[in-house]
């Protein structure tokens, strides 16, 4: 029997990947009124107004001048150039494709914490990337739409550059709080995404900023990025985080079944003998993981 604790858990977990797996289709819609940094730019700054209510409540640390480097990196690189990727690779292919790629950072953030926190690099994660390249192979496929399979590589260096600053946030939070550091992340990224709208707006004839965008950008601030953000610090101390990772393939399942409903996506026989390696290689990682626990 699972106790008190662990289900509350589990059903955050099960809240915030069904959240995060809905932004795919919800951005989708966006991108076709709005531009990308632009959504991005409106996203960051009501994530950051109420996540900053948040941070206000807790205990939190002054951030040495030494770091700011990092606080920087991590709102650059992480909140502004792999979110920005991530928005054109979803708006260049599809919610469902996105979403799955976006999957694969339980094993991505293993191979960066090997180099980078010196980690050891366990044979099964060996595996599991093999079995990860094999599964987005058979996902392209015989794709020869040059847009879109621009749109999957930046979908990958989106994912590639997230585990980079994930590994880079967990070296962090030896010192500060991994809360305070996504919310002064996030607050960063807001400032570089500004110059870029602004280029956008200007050079873009037509922005629809109807009752529609708004509340979809509502939806996309406070309940994908700030209440997923709230959610997911909450589980990360409330059970460990390799029985978190086990939760990541409900993301893309929650996208795939969202964007056949609302976008009329299609899926073939690569798609899902690609979601099956690789979403098979995740939960391989994991749970070979949890059990050396």
């Amino acid at each position: 029997m699972l106790n008190k604790n662990k289900k509350t858990a589990y059903l955050y977990l099960l809240i915030v990947f069904s959240a995060w797996g809905s932004l795919y289709v919800v951005s989708k819609f966006v991108f076709g009124k709005v531009p990308t940094f632009t959504a991005l730019l409106f996203r960051n700054a009501i994530a950051a107004s109420a996540l900053g209510i948040v941070l206000k409540q807790r205990k939190t640390i002054k951030i040495k001048k030494e770091d700011y480097k990092y606080i920087l990196i991590i709102g650059f690189l992480g909140y502004f150039l792999s979110i920005g990727a991530q928005f054109l690779g979803t708006k260049l292919t599809n919610a469902s494709f996105a979403s799955l790629i976006n999957s694969m950072n339980p094993i991505t953030i293993t191979f960066f914490a090997s180099l980078i926190l010196k980690e050891k690099i366990a044979p099964k994660t060996i595996i599991s990337i093999i079995v990860l390249l094999i599964g987005v192979k058979v996902l392209i496929g015989d794709i020869s739409d040059n847009i879109y399979l621009s749109g999957i590589f930046l979908s990958i260096f989106s994912v590639t550059i997230w585990s980079l600053v994930t590994v880079l946030v967990k070296k962090v939070s030896k010192s500060y709080d991994s809360f305070q550091i996504t919310v002064y992340g996030i607050m960063t990224a807001t400032i570089f995404c500004i110059p870029v709208s602004i280029y956008e707006i200007s050079t873009r004839p037509v922005i629809e900023f109807d009752l529609e965008v708004i509340a979809a950008l509502l939806y996309m601030g406070l309940i994908c990025t700030a209440m997923g953000h709230v959610l997911w610090n909450k589980c990360m101390s409330m059970i460990d985080a390799g029985t978190c990772s086990l939760f990541y393939p409900i993301q893309p399942l929650v996208a795939t079944l969202l964007g056949i409903i609302f976008l009329n996506e299609k899926i073939d026989k690569n798609f899902i003998l690609g979601a099956v390696l690789i979403v098979g290689a995740v939960l391989f990682n994991v749970i070979s993981g949890l059990k050396k626990e």
